[in-house]
């Protein structure tokens, strides 16, 4: 698996700007306590520490509600909600998606 977390500026409708990129990779299966993990490492592998909500959607940890999912993240947690929001996340995806293809 690979997990890539982007630091991003951005209002309710786009990414405003994008401050760093965090990367992790794990061999483990996709079980949920493997994806916190390596989410977790992804994000503090950022240049520098994010002052805003870690955001993911929701299938991402399995449908779990984002109070046991926040368990694992500072400064806080929360499933998207903002169009600028989204195309972070799938800023993030895009990423991950590249560097897996790199590793591969």
């Amino acid at each position: 698996m690979v997990a890539a977390a982007v630091h991003a500026r951005i209002d309710s409708t786009r990414i405003r700007a994008v401050e760093g990129m965090g990367f992790a990779a794990a061999r483990e299966g996709p079980t949920l306590d493997a994806t916190l993990g390596l989410v977790a490492t992804a994000v503090g592998n950022l240049p520098e520490p994010p002052d805003g909500p870690i955001v993911a959607e929701h299938g991402e940890f399995y449908e779990e509600p984002p109070e046991r999912v926040g368990l694992s993240f500072r400064p806080e947690f929360k499933y998207v909600e903002s169009i600028g929001e989204r195309e972070t996340v799938q800023a993030a995806h895009h990423a991950a998606y590249a560097a897996r293809d790199l590793l591969l």
